[in-house]
């Protein structure tokens, strides 16, 4: 390894393969995956939030997987610091950190830095919650637009969380989060002051591959466990507006479980929720670079495991993550 800290990106959409890919990699390159998705870092939904399987994690070192309580909202900050220490980490071992997940915020925290905002008072989380809940989003955007109108047009009026977030900060500082972004933040990840490189392995597959993804891993989630899952966290009692209770899955089953609709209607009704939250994720990844164009390599297939490659392509993707390791990457 170079003096300047390296890690490696993996990301794309949900039921692109990421988790595969990310195990191939850290097995032959010894790498510690780390997670990069905003839900698998939740302790108890392992099936339905498609968190590696026990005999994955036997593999290589895998990090921040079911690590917090549902109850517990995980913000990006939190996420960010405990990343910078599992990365720290694997570097102290001699292990390529890969961060590998879906979730563009996450990434972003990391490349770029994250917006610093002062703490905001328990009051001021109780009403952004109270609102989302008792008028549901699309009101919420509504009173932000009045109250802080930049915040609230980067904003779509069905991100109950964010939106939820943006209440909570203009009510607990007096400033919007469109001010706190343009106060600046932490700036991107350092190691002992010197700054992280990054490059990435960017996943784009088709939409039909996607579909039909989607589909089977509905399946195998039904098949694994995932109705037992929502019984379990529905018995809890939590809070229906935290993160956790949102996962996919969760509120379908949890239809199901009252009563409301039937089993094949929650899987379509699921199904047709992921196969858009896919697109909004695309989108970004197509907006926003993770690493430079020299330092990133897409891969336009799903990905079912290494093995399906070639032994030129598995060659070619090793050799590309050696190269950046080295700073000589080369996109493809």
């Amino acid at each position: 390894m170079s003096d300047q800290p390296f890690a490696l990106l993996i990301a794309g959409p949900t039921a692109s393969g990421k988790s595969a890919l990310a195990l191939g990699v850290a097995g032959a390159l010894g790498g510690t995956v780390i997670n990069t998705d905003s839900m698998q870092v939740y302790a108890g939904p392992r099936v339905l939030t498609a968190q590696p399987s026990e005999a994955e994690m036997q593999v290589v070192p895998h990090r921040l997987y079911g690590v917090r309580d549902p109850a517990e909202a995980a913000s990006v900050a939190w996420w960010r610091e405990q990343a910078l220490a599992e990365m720290a980490a694997a570097r102290a071992a001699g292990r390529l950190p890969i961060l590998c997940g879906g979730t563009g915020l996450y990434f972003r925290a990391l490349t770029e830095g994250l917006t610093e905002i002062p703490p905001v008072p328990a009051v001021a989380r109780e009403e952004a919650r109270h609102l989302l809940s008792a008028e549901g989003p699309a009101a919420l955007h509504a009173r932000l637009l009045a109250a802080d109108p930049d915040s609230a047009a980067t904003l779509r009026p069905s991100d109950g969380q964010r939106l939820a977030r943006a209440w909570e900060v203009w009510r607990g500082t007096g400033r919007g989060m469109a001010f706190w972004h343009r106060e600046g933040g932490t700036g991107p990840a350092m190691l002992r002051d010197v700054p992280w490189r990054f490059a990435a392995i960017r996943l784009d597959p088709p939409r039909d591959a996607l579909r039909a993804a989607i589909g089977l891993r509905w399946a195998a989630m039904l098949r694994g466990g995932a109705e037992a899952e929502v019984a379990a966290l529905l018995a809890r009692g939590l809070d229906p507006a935290l993160p956790a209770m949102r996962a996919h899955g969760v509120p379908e089953l949890g239809a199901v479980q009252r009563g409301e609709i039937g089993l094949e209607e929650a899987g379509r009704r699921a199904c047709l929720a992921i196969g858009q939250y896919t697109k909004r994720q695309a989108t970004w990844y197509r907006h926003h670079a993770l690493a430079a164009p020299s330092q990133t390599h897409t891969i336009h297939a799903r990905i079912t495991g290494m093995e399906q490659f070639s032994e030129r392509e598995r060659l070619e993707i090793l050799a590309f993550v050696r190269s950046c390791v080295d700073g000589s990457g080369t996109a493809h």
